[in-house]
C-alpha cells in the first residue's frame, strides 16, 4: 500500500525505544487506528469485516512490538494511554495523507474531485474542443478541469512526464517521436465551406469550383487539415487566393465573420459555429475529412473522466458524422 512508503515518519512514535526495534507493521498499526476511530473492538470488526478476536491478536502484537499499552479499560468501552494518543495522533495523519496521494494518483483533488489536465493542439477548433470536454463537466462526481494549449511536441512532451492526463490533437502521435504513449480515435468529420451572410450566395453556386481565385484562409502548414485540403484542391484543379494561414482556428473563424475570406470547420460542429459567427455555409465535401484523436500515456484509459469524454465523443459528437 502507498501509506507504507510513510512508515519512517513514525520512528519519533517512542524515542527512547531500542535503535534495533523492527519497522512498525502498517496492517496492525491500520486496525489500532480504525479501533480508536470506531471506540471499541466490535465496531471496527464490523467496520473491516474481521472477527474481534483477530483484531485482539493483532492488538497485542502492536504493543509488544511498541513495548507499551495502547488502550486501558474504562467501564466497556476502551480509551486510548498517554502512549496510545501519541500512536494515533502520528497515524491518524499518515493515513489521511495516504488517502489524498491515492486519490492524487487516481486524478483527484483531495476533497475536491477529480482533476483532470488535458493538452490541446493548438490547430483544433475551439468550439469542437469544447463539445469533446463538456460531458466531464456534467459528471456526478466534480471534475476541476485544468487545459494549456501549445504545440503538439510541447503538449507529447508534458504527456510523457504525467502533467497531463490526455492530449487532443488532430493527427495520431508519430511513432518516430520515440514517446510512450497510445491513440484513442474519437471520430471523424467531413468538412463545410463557410463564408460571411453577405457573400455565401456567390460562392455557393458552381461549388467548389467557385473557389477559383476566392479569398481562402488557410489552416497552418504541415497540419492534417492543409495537406487534405491542398490534396483535394489540386485533384479538383482549383486555386483559390490564399490571403492567411492561421493556427488558430478561432481566429480563423473571426478573421471570416470579418470577411477576410473562406474558411473550413468540422460537419461535426456546424450548427454551432453557424451560431456563434454571422456566417453561412457554402458548399461541403467528404473529400475533405478531419480526424480527432485522444493521446494518453495508457493503453487502457482508466481516469474516469477520460473514458467519459472519449465515450461521449465516439457515439454523441462524431456518431452521425463521417
Amino acid at each position: 500500500m502507498i501509506q507504507a512508503a510513510l512508515l519512517p515518519g513514525l520512528a519519533a512514535l517512542q524515542p527512547a525505544a531500542d535503535a534495533h526495534m523492527p519497522q512498525l507493521n502498517l496492517k496492525h498499526l491500520r486496525y489500532f487506528w480504525t479501533v480508536a476511530s470506531q471506540g471499541s473492538i466490535a465496531r471496527a470488526a464490523d467496520s473491516l469485516h474481521l472477527t474481534p478476536q483477530t483484531i485482539s491478536g493483532q492488538l497485542r502484537e502492536l504493543e509488544h512490538q511498541i513495548g507499551d499499552k495502547l488502550f486501558a479499560k474504562s467501564g466497556r468501552n476502551l480509551a486510548l494511554t498517554d502512549t496510545g494518543r501519541l500512536v494515533f495522533s502520528y497515524a491518524d495523519e499518515m493515513f489521511r495523507i495516504g488517502d489524498e496521494l491515492q486519490d492524487v494518483l487516481a486524478g483527484r483533488t483531495p476533497g475536491g474531485g477529480l482533476t483532470l489536465h488535458v493538452g490541446v493542439a493548438m490547430v483544433l477548433p475551439k468550439l469542437l474542443t469544447h463539445r469533446v470536454l463538456a460531458p466531464a463537466l456534467g459528471m456526478e462526481e466534480p471534475v476541476r478541469l485544468v487545459c494549456v494549449e501549445r504545440p503538439l511536441v510541447d503538449l507529447l512532451s508534458d504527456l510523457s512526464v504525467h502533467k497531463l492526463d490526455l492530449v487532443l490533437t488532430d493527427s495520431p502521435l508519430n511513432p518516430a517521436l520515440n514517446i510512450r504513449a497510445y491513440n484513442h480515435q474519437l471520430g471523424e468529420s467531413a468538412s463545410v465551406f463557410l463564408a460571411p451572410r453577405g457573400q455565401a450566395a456567390r460562392y455557393r453556386d458552381d461549388f467548389p469550383h467557385s473557389l477559383e481565385g476566392a479569398p481562402f484562409l488557410m489552416p497552418s502548414s504541415g497540419t492534417s487539415l492543409r495537406r487534405a485540403l491542398d490534396q483535394w484542391l489540386q485533384g479538383i484543379g482549383v486555386r483559390p487566393r490564399v490571403v492567411a494561414e492561421l493556427e488558430d482556428r478561432a481566429l480563423m473563424k473571426t478573421f471570416g465573420e470579418a470577411g477576410a475570406g473562406i474558411f473550413t470547420s468540422p460537419e461535426a460542429v456546424e450548427e454551432d459555429v453557424l451560431r456563434k459567427y454571422d456566417v453561412e455555409p457554402i458548399g461541403r465535401t467528404r473529400e475533405v475529412v478531419e480526424r480527432f484523436y485522444a493521446i494518453s500515456a495508457e493503453r487502457r484509459i482508466k481516469h474516469p473522466a477520460v473514458s467519459i469524454i472519449t465515450e461521449a465523443a465516439r457515439r454523441g459528437l462524431f456518431g452521425g458524422h463521417g
